[in-house]
């Protein structure tokens, strides 16, 4: 069987290994494409120019490429109007309308990233009759990257402009450069290796200096040449708003046509036939791919900010259930103002039930034996193979018996036990739990009100001075014992949790005993209960201690099968969202809060740090480290007002950052794993952990 499971189980894996591959793919090729930078007015002051022939800082803008190195000027009254950073999809549209107006060439000098997030614009230029040159992929400063980044540069943007128009093109625009007087030692570097690459730069002239959003008249006065001069004016189709970027070109082109100037591409003025030459196909076919995925990309991106506002209105809501449901169950079950009836005294059957418990059996029995509520205890050996019987016989206490039976499950172990019970109240726990001296006591004192069928009591970590422990116990606090006071408010409590429990025998026998339909056999006993009319309330005095798992690949195979089981229980009762009365008020609640935070939020969760990662490597570092803190504070509101609730030293929050790298990402893993096996169809036996035992030591350090 073992063999079976895990032959099934690999390829789901690698398939889950291979999609999160994929995943991270995706967003750092969106991360790539959408990466913020700065505009090319914010540029570095020159520096030396000792390496750079006197002949290029006085020469001509294009600088040609080859092993022979030639520059070009200007003719007189003639104009090369260019624009750099786009497309941008609200303003190069606006610019390409006024260019078509008046039938006016421009050169566009076009990042690939934003080539292959608005391929259909730069469509539009080539069909308009424009030149396209490159601006490189992400807009980096090419005198800094490493030489594999500079080629990379140069070569996704020909595949991007491939994809979009089916051309290549041999003209460049080196981000963050200006006048060919202005070039230093670095942006020499740079040039001589686009000549290397066989291209043709083109530096600019004539500043319009829009990228400082100064007044119409003063753009339209900057890219105003001199006298005759012939010049190549610099402009933006991107970068911010360009509204008085259109406005100028709109009064700048009639104004230099009238002063006797001709509008020309950097084609006609070097004397080249075309500087967009067809692109060989299997670049085009690489290209439309590469902008093909983007758009995937882009979609998935868009998808994600939609879960990620799921997921804060998520925690929002949880807060606030905490803050107002659990606050009010906290006030209004306080014991000066609340009592259940007249108190319950008559004597409580408590089953054990027990697989390989040896380490902590004896700890167990101990407590419910010197409780200050009269018990009968049954602990059911499962078949254990450690002599678990053996050593709750050897205690020889008074009103202990011992049921030894073959292994068939925990719930056949429950139904033993419910069974050989001789009283009418039923107090159901785990075998590595202990009690406290008036847990028993309190946790049967709801049984007053003959409408209550279960209580669930309060289930507590003992050993929780490792990091592990302290992450389970601040979980257990904050998503589990809190929760069951919003649940109770609500009347559908999903869980009376296996560590401590109590039920009317009667309502036991009504719904047919302990199923083994499920691997959570706690959380399908009590959804039957409440969907055959009985009423489960939580009574969070009633204390019990419980050693929770101490390595990773326990707690891994514990909330595995937890995950599992749930989820299997919330399929079985599915139905129950269209059915009236006690069951479809369950079903329409108990069912969607389980759904919304015990599936949905826990797998959308890590979002928030995958989120956290994206933008510190492709938006502001500053503002996404601010969200994802905003995030953490509302996390550490909630678990410091849980752990108030319960009475609980608030101390140990120190360790919920660090949960949230490591803890939230085992149990994102933990779901899909069970979302897996559960989709499979796949069923799994116990799980037993690991026990360590000495719990009665572990209860004093931690007890309040």
């Amino acid at each position: 069987m073992k063999a079976t499971l895990l032959a099934l189980l690999r390829p789901r894996w690698l398939l889950t290994v291979m999609a999160s591959l994929a995943f991270a793919c995706v967003l750092f090729a969106h991360g790539l494409v959408n990466a913020e930078f700065g505009a090319d007015g914010n540029a570095a002051p020159s520096g030396h120019a000792t390496t750079v022939p006197q002949d290029v800082r006085t020469g001509g803008p294009i600088i040609g490429a080859g092993e022979k190195r030639w520059q070009f000027r200007i003719p007189d009254r003639t104009v090369i109007l260019t624009f750099d950073d786009g497309p941008d999809p609200e303003w190069t549209p606006k610019i390409l309308d006024v260019l078509d107006r008046h039938k006016v060439p421009a050169t566009f000098f076009v990042v690939g990233s934003k080539v292959t997030e608005h391929p259909d614009i730069v469509e539009r230029m080539h069909r308009s009759g424009h030149e396209i040159g490159l601006h490189t992929f992400t807009h980096s400063d090419l005198s800094t990257v490493p030489g594999w980044r500079f080629g990379m540069e140069l070569s996704q943007s020909q595949l991007a402009l491939a994809g979009a128009t089916g051309r290549t093109t041999a003209l460049v625009r080196p981000p963050y450069s200006s006048t060919p007087d202005a070039v230093d030692d670095n942006q020499w570097r740079v040039l001589q290796g686009l000549s290397d690459e066989g291209y043709t730069t083109v530096l600019s002239t004539l500043d319009s200096k829009d990228w400082q959003r100064p007044p119409v008249s003063r753009i339209v006065a900057n890219s105003t040449p001199a006298g005759h001069h012939g010049e190549v004016i610099l402009m933006h189709d991107a970068g911010g708003d360009r509204s008085r970027t259109v406005a100028g070109l709109e009064r700048l082109i009639p104004r230099l046509r009238a002063q006797g100037y001709r509008f020309a591409t950097t084609a006609q003025v070097i004397g080249e036939s075309r500087t967009n030459p067809p692109a060989a196909r299997d670049q085009r076919y690489r290209g439309a791919l590469m902008v093909g995925l983007v758009g995937v990309a882009g979609a998935i991106v868009s998808v994600l900010a939609l879960l990620l506002l799921t997921i804060g209105a998520l925690m929002v809501v949880r807060l606030l259930l905490m803050v107002v449901v659990a606050g009010r169950h906290a006030r209004t079950r306080r014991p000066a103002r609340w009592s259940w009836g007249p108190p319950v005294t008559e004597p409580v059957s408590v089953v054990v039930p027990a697989y390989n418990e040896r380490e902590c059996i004896a700890d167990t029995i101990r407590s419910l034996v010197r409780g200050t509520h009269p018990v009968e205890v049954i602990v059911v050996d499962d078949g254990s193979t450690d002599g678990t019987a053996d050593v709750a016989e050897s205690l020889a206490l008074p009103g202990v018996r011992v049921i030894r039976k073959p292994n068939g499950g925990k719930p056949s172990a429950l139904n033993a036990g419910i069974a050989a019970a001789r009283c009418d109240l039923v107090v159901m726990m785990d075998g590595d739990t202990v009690f406290t001296r008036d847990t028993v006591r309190r946790l049967v004192q709801p049984f007053a009100d003959p409408r209550v069928g279960a209580v669930a009591g309060n289930a507590k970590i003992a050993n929780r001075n490792s990091m592990l422990g302290r992450w389970q116990h601040i979980e257990y606090v904050i998503g589990t014992n809190v929760d069951r006071r919003v649940y109770d408010l609500l009347h559908c409590m999903p869980t009376v949790p296996g560590a401590v429990g109590a039920f009317r025998r009667s309502a036991l026998r009504e719904v047919g005993g302990v199923s083994d339909d499920t691997l959570a056999e706690d959380t399908d006993l009590t959804i039957e209960l409440i969907r055959a009319g009985w009423r489960v309330v939580c009574e969070p005095s009633a204390i019990a201690y419980t050693e929770a798992p101490s390595t990773i690949g326990q707690l891994w195979r514990q909330r595995y099968r937890w995950s599992y089981g749930t989820m299997q229980a919330m399929w079985k009762h599915r139905h129950a969202v269209l059915e009236r009365g006690a069951s479809g008020r369950f079903g329409r609640r108990g069912l969607a809060h389980l759904a919304l935070f015990q599936v949905t939020l826990p797998l959308l969760a890590p979002l928030v740090d995958v989120l956290l990662v994206y933008g510190i490597l492709f938006l502001d570092p500053l503002k996404t480290a601010a969200a994802w803190g905003a995030v953490l504070g509302v996390q550490l509101a909630g678990a410091y007002y849980a752990f108030r609730l319960d009475r609980e030293k608030a101390r140990v929050l120190w360790a919920l950052p660090v949960q949230q790298f490591v803890y939230r990402q085992l149990m994102y893993a933990v779901l899909i794993q069970s979302i897996i096996t559960a989709a499979g169809g796949i069923r799994l036996g116990w799980h037993k952990l690991h026990r360590t035992g000495g719990l009665d030591a572990l209860v004093g350090q931690n007890r309040p």
